[in-house]
């Protein structure tokens, strides 16, 4: 299957995103009580563009995961307040707003492809033949698996069971992408391949997407920006803007302006 060996960084040519998607206003989160309790984030402030691509970095631990479930209404903020296009989360989770993807694929194993792409529309109630829902075979088009939708998961290799559940988050059309370490379980090559493939989807959908990573050449190849938070209690230490072309290949992986990016990312690491 032949794969795009390009993919553009600029969800809207010429035009920077002004509107904002994500609004995080001093959100701290506190785990149990008393004696016991601990704080996995405090004080974190951060706006996120839509249209944005936004990575979160930092050590194991630190809290990357616990921000992005406060942004996907699973987790509720101790202090502070986040807000999805200036409504609460679970608004923004009720009308379908954002979706999630997790590190594992984590696919109905008894379930065709097709009917786990299908899932969301039926757990939901959504009637797929009305509403701005996407058709579940243009879902496995846009992350081309076309022929596979009769496939059971068993069948599939970790990589393409990676991509249905990407189809699976985008056939209701979100506005924000979550996304905590989808490829972190797969090897590099399918890894490489994936974020290539990522960064065209991202650019036919014109989504926002808040990306969880604890590879720093992953983060720049594929941000915009990349959040750099601190060991707990995690705050904001750093945010790195990313400057590289608007069209990224697989070859800038191995370019020396992406090894300068890492190289700031791993002294801000130092630094937190």
């Amino acid at each position: 299957m032949a794969r795009p060996a390009t993919a553009a960084i600029s969800p809207s040519a010429g035009q920077a995103p002004v509107r904002t998607a994500i609004e995080i206003d001093n959100v701290a989160v506190t785990f149990g009580g008393s004696a016991k309790a601990v704080r996995a984030i405090d004080n974190v402030s951060l706006s996120i563009r839509e249209g944005e691509f936004v990575s979160l970095i930092g050590h194991s631990g630190c809290g990357k995961s616990t921000l992005l479930r406060t942004i996907a209404d699973i987790i509720q903020p101790s202090e502070g307040m986040v807000r999805i296009f200036d409504g609460a989360p679970s608004a923004a989770r009720a009308s379908r707003t954002f979706s999630m993807v997790f590190q594992q694929s984590v696919l109905m194993p008894w379930a065709k492809v097709i009917d786990n792409v299908r899932l969301p529309l039926e757990v939901g109630g959504a009637d797929p033949r009305g509403g701005n829902f996407m058709d579940p075979r243009e879902a496995l088009k846009l992350v081309e698996l076309e022929g596979f939708e009769d496939a059971l998961p068993s069948e599939l290799s970790g990589g393409m069971r990676q991509r249905v559940s990407i189809a699976r988050a985008l056939v209701t059309r979100p506005k924000v992408l979550l996304m905590d370490e989808p490829f972190g379980a797969l090897d590099e090559l399918v890894r490489d391949t994936l974020n290539v493939e990522l960064l065209r989807i991202w650019k036919q959908s014109g989504m926002t997407i808040v990306f969880v990573t604890h590879s720093l050449q992953e983060a720049v190849f594929l941000s915009q920006r990349v959040v750099v938070m601190s060991r707990r209690p995690s705050r904001i230490g750093a945010i790195l803007e990313i400057e590289l072309p608007d069209e990224r290949d697989l070859a800038l992986k191995d370019a020396p302006e992406l090894g300068i990016h890492v190289a700031k990312l791993r002294d801000m690491l130092g630094a937190g």
